[in-house]
């Protein structure tokens, strides 16, 4: 049944995600208004609420759910708060978009799973956003098409300008290359079964305590390889390429973004500074989407299963990491709601 009026949204997180997503219910997207803010921080709470017509402001994510005006959740909080957050909200048979990860390990992972499988329905959408970049859309289309035959390989690049203070190997895994992994089992349509980490020569731009760049390969169960280079310091811009390597072609994205122009004996454009640039569109879209869909009863992005099939690799990845060895990945069996 469609919803006529407008989507209440609590958005759970005022960190630079969840300000950005109220930012973008608010001014971009159509059909939802943000009705609820919650955070910890009860002074950031009410800052951002304040800054939204008829936004009420909250400490507790339950009670924000309780109101009468929401009728869905955005999750933008840090990961170990995901899994209570989102446990209420199947409780309360709310639909959720939760940013990645699910939750930050593989077996709260499952709990969630595991709950929205005996509330009997999908509820929850995962953001993995470059699902709804418009390029990233252009490559699944074509591999789905069969027009280059069998995907073999896919090789990506995952550059950042700089890493946060905070930044330590694991995060590489679990804050970065989750990505790719999100990106290659959605692309090819195939689970990741190995994770190996391998490393080079350590860059002399890298701060103490990470070992940057990395080289991250997956096998797959439909026995293509993956390679994705992952480095967090060159400084230059944000990078995120990937290329398919296919039985009667190649197809690439992300290697030329807007104008190149040639003057002076030099040629090239511009790279973009940051994630939020680089892929605002699809976020925008990824909102928009779950919004239309949300009011019309229906879930349709990326769900648990692939939220606790990203946090399986990255456990795998972490230890693979660790040891610079080759790590088999561990996944339950999939329940039917998710085929």
């Amino acid at each position: 049944m469609i919803q006529r009026e407008a989507l209440g949204v609590a958005v759970i997180g005022t960190g630079r995600m969840g300000t950005d997503h109220v930012r973008r219910i608010n001014d971009v997207v159509s059909g939802a208004r943000v009705t609820a803010v919650v955070d910890i921080d009860a002074g950031r709470a009410k800052e951002v609420a304040d800054g939204v017509s008829g936004c009420t402001p909250y400490t507790d994510p339950t009670a924000a759910m309780a109101a009468s005006d929401v009728g869905a959740v955005l999750i933008a909080s840090p990961g170990p708060a995901h899994e209570e957050a989102l446990l209420a909200a199947i409780d309360r048979n709310l639909p959720v978009l939760c940013e990645k990860p699910l939750t930050p390990d593989a077996a709260s992972a499952l709990r969630v799973v595991r709950a929205e499988e005996k509330r009997g329905h999908r509820l929850v959408q995962v953001g993995f956003m470059r699902r709804y970049d418009t390029e990233y859309r252009e490559l699944k289309a074509l591999l789905d098409s069969g027009r280059l035959g069998r995907p073999l390989m896919l090789h990506n690049r995952h550059r950042n300008p700089g890493a946060p203070p905070y930044f330590t190997n694991a995060h590489l895994i679990n804050d970065s290359v989750v990505h790719e992994m999100d990106v290659t089992r959605w692309l090819l349509g195939q689970e990741i079964t190995a994770v190996t980490v391998m490393r080079p020569a350590r860059s002399g731009n890298a701060p103490d305590g990470l070992d940057v760049p990395q080289l991250v390969l997956f096998e797959t169960d439909g026995g293509a390889l993956v390679d994705v280079e992952i480095n967090v310091t060159p400084g230059f811009g944000y990078q995120v390429q990937a290329e398919a390597v296919c039985e009667h072609g190649t197809a690439g994205v992300g290697d030329a973004r807007g104008m190149l122009v040639n003057t002076a004996g030099r040629w090239g454009g511009a790279i973009l500074p940051g994630f939020v640039e680089r892929f605002e569109e699809a976020f925008d879209r990824e909102v928009q989407d779950w919004v239309d869909a949300t009011r019309r009863g229906e879930v349709t992005g990326p769900s648990c299963w692939d939220g606790y099939a990203a946090a399986a690799v990255c456990e795998a990845g972490v230890l693979a990491q660790a040891g610079e060895r080759r790590v088999e990945v561990e996944l339950a069996d999939r329940p039917e709601l998710y085929r």
